[in-house]
């Protein structure tokens, strides 16, 4: 229990934030879709250049094995609680949109993105972005997981 009241002061804080950060975001929409291509195909350099397969291979695996299912779970319960559903469907479509698919097209980001994405469950995806949401896991190749929660609950 002590971990998830960790985990949960933690999450609201950041989650406070980025909600602030994004209620004000839709003023810069012209500029921000063009800057953020660039710096996205930037920062996808970078990482195929310099960071080695080993280091992202720790990272995952770190989150698949040392990070308890418990502390994920807390994530998305804060995420659902307090992230209103507008800002994750404008997060779900820009992430649709802007992303270019030389992007997806990387070998490094696609497993990064694949190994995060594969812990949201689509109880936390608003009706009105699925398509989008469905579209990002195409892209990226996401798997579907289901937590150990519910396979727990479901007697699996």
């Amino acid at each position: 229990m002590r971990i998830k009241s960790i985990f949960k002061s933690q999450a609201r804080f950041v989650f406070k934030i980025t909600i602030s950060l994004t209620r004000k975001m839709h003023i810069f929409e012209p500029q921000a879709r063009y800057v953020s291509e660039k710096v996205i195909l930037l920062e996808v350099k970078v990482v195929e250049k310099f960071v080695p397969d080993k280091l992202l291979l720790f990272f995952l695996n770190t989150l698949d094995k040392r990070v308890p299912p418990e502390a994920i779970d807390v994530v998305i319960d804060e995420v659902d609680k307090l992230v209103p559903n507008k800002v994750r469907t404008s997060l779900i479509t820009t992430a649709d949109e802007y992303i270019p698919d030389t992007v997806a097209n990387s070998r490094k980001i696609s497993t990064v993105v694949a190994g995060v994405g594969k812990y949201v469950p689509d109880k936390v995806i608003p009706t009105e972005s699925l398509d989008n949401w469905s579209n990002i896991k195409m892209k990226f190749h996401i798997p579907t997981l289901l937590s150990k929660r519910r396979r727990a609950s479901r007697g699996d």
